[in-house]
């Protein structure tokens, strides 16, 4: 356990910051001394004390009977709101869009039936990285160990069904069924948590909230943690490898992957980019962790579905630098990137592989990519030879008077209200794609969930980036299908206040699906989006919904969303054809058809 006794500074991060402290410097938190049996020194308002002090202003919850009282004691916490939300699930999407925002986020549910409903979304959070604090109420701790059979259980007299599915989507597990050492397994969870960038599981005995103990009264408090280190000898001999390696290369380029942001490596990326002069391009679920101003910005590599000219700087380049990457069948396009390991750098958060040569362990990715950015001559070889090929994007036929909207016009419309108070979130079909295409300015948020790609994250994940990011304006560009899993938490954003503009794309169904496999069950009831969406409303809270069938509704609703509407949640229904979709879709739906329907092997 890296956790140390002293007395602490205080301690909110800025936002992406707070899963780890600064190379060379202890993490510390503190607050006021409390006195025992004070109704502050219970273990619930421990429990909120620890969620605030980590950065989580904002719970999303849903109430059942074993974690009632506790949910009474982190209302009573200064600092810290509870968001109810319609359903585990979304509320563990929710707690995963806070977290993209935040750093961490957090989530209380109850025993079993809760459990089991939110693990879905615990498990996409744990694919991602990101640190997720799942809490559920659980039985009373007199209940452990007797032959007794408790409602929301399957009938048998073992309550360990629940813990033993939590474990392969968390990287630690506690249940607090004692105050004696309900301390150190609560700090003991929350730390690891932070430090490994992954989702845990706090399970806490109904009966036990309520109850002051004298740890959660101490002075000093006992929680920090303990900075990573890089091992010098090793990064000292693996930047010497990799600077000799790329050095001697003619075109060499610069590939930023997902795993840059639990690495806290961004701004060093970015770094190395502005010296070296290197092409940058970002693996797709990297978009929006590399600023797209940068002047050697190229776009997205996604293989055969890259931004335009993109792939071919990558693929013939000579040395390619990889940070953080995750090479899975949807970001390879079903296994057919034309990279060769003998010509690769990969930067993992903690070591580097250097082409078919050495592997150094115990290297942070930030520390090696500012002390390669000593050592790396400047080469632009391979920039100059993107420049050369270019040729500017054309434009999208413009629509006849009341023509039928085309997905490739609405986002056009879409990129022109982009700006460093937005964010974008896609939602995993189509919106994928298109959103890829999107060019960021400086300070426009993004995120998607390409690892997981379960459908439905984005109604909670807009819902929890909002609720974090209460400076930007959130766009959410949403499949019908998609919306209709997890559509019930639009009301939650309303009781929340928010003003997010929701594109509901609505083309019959699911339609990455056709692309991959077509098939009826593809084909979804249609539903008047805008109709529920007024009945979630219900005239309480402020929404503004309108359906548009051509570019000239669009471009009235656009005004007004952005004009007369500015303060409500806009939700916006865009009808489509149901063969409307991006090329990008299409290439990439064979390729994975294709890499899903490869025979077995010769046994």
């Amino acid at each position: 356990m890296d956790t140390k006794v002293g007395a602490v500074d205080a301690c909110k991060a800025a936002c992406n910051d707070i899963a780890a402290p600064a190379n060379g410097a202890v993490s510390t938190i503190s607050h006021t001394p409390i006195s025992f049996n004070s109704s502050e020194a219970t273990l619930g308002r421990h429990i909120a004390r620890r969620l605030v002090q980590i950065g989580v202003n904002d719970v999303f919850s849903v109430p059942g009977d074993f974690n009632l009282t506790l949910l009474d004691h982190l209302l009573a916490e200064p600092g810290l709101n509870l968001v109810g939300c319609c359903n585990e699930l979304n509320a563990g999407y929710a707690a995963d869009g806070y977290a993209r925002s935040r750093g961490v986020g957090a989530c209380v549910v109850t025993f079993t039936v809760g459990g089991l409903s939110v693990i879905n979304a615990i498990a996409g959070a744990y694919s991602e990285n990101l640190p997720l604090i799942c809490i559920v109420g659980g039985p009373n701790s007199n209940d452990y160990g007797t032959s007794r059979v408790l409602h929301h259980t399957i009938g048998l007299p073992d309550f360990s069904q629940e813990l033993r599915c939590f474990q392969t989507v968390t990287c630690f597990q506690a249940v607090v069924n004692n105050l004696e050492d309900a301390h150190e397994l609560i700090d003991t969870a929350i730390s690891t948590a932070l430090k490994e960038s992954k989702p845990v599981y706090i399970s806490v005995g109904c009966n036990l909230a309520a109850i002051p103990h004298p740890t959660f009264s101490r002075e000093p408090v006992p929680f920090s943690l303990s900075p990573k280190l890089s091992n010098k000898m090793g990064l000292d001999a693996a930047v010497e490898a990799t600077s000799e390696f790329l050095n001697k290369a003619v075109k060499p380029v610069m590939v930023g992957g997902p795993k840059m942001r639990v690495a806290k490596a961004c701004e060093a990326f970015v770094e190395l980019a502005d010296v070296c002069g290197y092409p940058v391009a970002v693996m797709p679920s990297a978009k929006g962790m590399v600023p797209e101003h940068h002047p050697h910005f190229i776009g997205t590599y996604w293989g055969a579905v890259s931004t335009a000219f993109c792939a071919e700087i990558v693929e013939s380049a000579d040395a390619y630098l990889f940070a953080g990457p995750i090479f899975n069948d949807y970001s390879s396009v079903g296994y057919s990137l034309l990279l060769k390991k003998e010509k690769a750098i990969i930067l993992q958060p903690d070591r580097v592989v250097i082409a078919n040569g050495p592997t150094f362990g115990c290297i942070l990715m930030k520390d090696f990519l500012h002390a390669l950015a000593k050592r790396l001559k400047c080469n632009t070889t391979a920039y100059e030879n993107y420049h050369r090929i270019y040729v500017p994007e054309g434009h999208p036929l413009k629509c006849a008077p009341k023509e039928p909207l085309r997905v490739n016009v609405l986002f056009q419309h879409i990129q022109n209200m982009l700006s460093g108070d937005t964010a974008v979130i896609a939602e995993t079909g189509d919106s994928w794609f298109n959103c890829q295409k999107l060019k960021l300015p400086k300070g426009c948020g993004y995120e998607f969930q390409m690892q997981y790609g379960s459908i439905g994250w984005s109604v909670g994940a807009t819902l929890g980036y909002a609720q974090a990011a209460k400076d930007k304006r959130v766009i959410a560009c949403i499949g019908d299908g998609s919306f209709q899993v997890t559509a019930q938490d639009v009301s939650t954003m309303l009781r929340c206040g928010q003003n997010q503009i929701i594109f509901l794309i609505n083309n019959g169904g699911y339609t990455i699906e056709v692309e991959i496999h077509d098939g009826p069950y593809n084909v979804i009831k249609n539903w008047n989006y805008t109709a529920l969406v007024d009945a979630i409303h219900n005239g309480e809270g402020k929404c503004w919904t309108t359906k548009v069938r051509c570019e000239e509704d669009l471009v009235e609703a656009i005004e007004t969303a952005t004009g007369a509407k500015k303060d409500c949640l806009c939700f916006i229904e865009v009808i489509c054809h149901k063969d409307d979709t991006s090329k990008e879709l299409l290439e990439w739906g064979s390729r994975v058809s294709a890499a899903n329907s490869r025979p077995p092997n010769p046994q």
